[in-house]
């Protein structure tokens, strides 16, 4: 493990990641680019939408290794980005994303942990839930799948232009039995992808998973990143008719009071949209904590909080 960044803040999310299996953090390849054929190769066998590379991979002998033809992975492993800024950074990114969710608002989201080459460049990893402990595959279903969308029908960008957050909303209500429930973690997801500068929530990025009843329930949260790291100026929302289905603007800027109105538009109890509105609001000093604690370089760390808080002001404004 020489020169590999390995500390307490990985091996903790690791064991949570494998289910207390011990694997090693170190990948047995030397480096993205030494390996990239053999990576491609593998990447044919995962059928994921979005523009990062993901590869699937299982635990063997104690580490992570490259699924072979016929065999089922079980985690998903996705080096850093290339041709963006701050490419190294994005593994490091999207697990501190991802655990902020987790532990600081308590979302549902995949198991992730980080893991590296033998170079010691970062990968992100993340447990596949799309099947249960007895290996049965679970019916995913994405909301652009759900709705009807394609790029037949809407074009290659169907993705973004299709639909507002509040026809993801429509949806859920329509597919989902315990929609009141979910509606709020649907709610939950938009709040928290504003504060954390995500602009790439689109359609494919939010799922529900069919239980064995037939019935749907939202599926844990994936690909939370904060977009702004990478691509300086990104959009607020991936969605370009934005948060409502009339696809209001807001030439003032986003607030408090839009955001409550979204709620409720989203058929939330009043008293629960503002609940969610507080809690998202509130001061939490493990955010900078954990920013400063994770694998992101000192250059990212500063932007990473410094777009929070921007946020979290712009949040508050009535």
């Amino acid at each position: 493990m020489t020169n590999i960044p390995f500390h307490h803040y990985t091996a903790t999310q690791l064991r949570h990641l494998t289910g207390g299996i011990a694997v090693s953090p170190v990948l047995p390849f030397e480096s993205p680019s030494a390996e990239i054929s053999r990576l491609n190769e593998n990447r044919g066998r995962l059928s994921l939408s979005g523009a990062q590379s993901k590869y699937s991979v299982l635990i063997k002998d104690g580490k992570f290794q490259l699924t072979s033809e016929g065999e089922r992975g079980t985690h998903i492993l996705k080096p850093a980005l290339t041709d963006f800024e701050n490419c190294t950074d994005s593994p490091a990114n999207e697990h501190l994303t991802m655990e902020i969710a987790r532990q600081v608002f308590h979302i549902n989201t995949a198991a992730n942990s980080l893991c590296f080459f033998k170079s010691g460049d970062a990968a992100y990893i993340t447990r596949r839930y799309d099947y249960s402990p007895d290996g049965s595959k679970i019916q995913q279903e994405d909301f652009a799948s759900l709705g009807g969308i394609s790029a037949d029908r809407y074009g290659r960008d169907y993705k973004y232009t299709a639909l507002s957050y509040q026809d993801i909303g429509d949806l859920i209500k329509k597919y989902i039995p315990a929609w009141r429930i979910e509606i709020v973690k649907f709610f939950d997801l938009i709040l928290f992808n504003f504060l954390f500068s995500n602009g790439d929530a689109h359609l494919k990025n939010f799922s529900a998973l069919r239980n064995k009843a037939g019935d749907y329930s939202l599926s844990p949260a994936y690909d939370l990143i904060n977009t702004s790291i990478h691509l300086p100026g990104d959009s607020v929302f991936a969605l370009q008719k934005g948060l409502f289905a009339d696809g209001r603007s807001f030439p003032l800027g986003l607030g408090n009071k839009d955001f409550y109105e979204f709620g409720l538009a989203l058929d939330i109890p009043e008293t629960i949209v503002r609940r969610e509105l507080d809690r998202f609001t509130a001061d939490y000093p493990a955010i900078e904590s954990m920013v400063h604690s994770s694998f992101l370089s000192d250059h990212a760390k500063q932007s990473y909080y410094s777009l929070y808080h921007t946020r979290l002001v712009s949040f508050l404004r009535v």
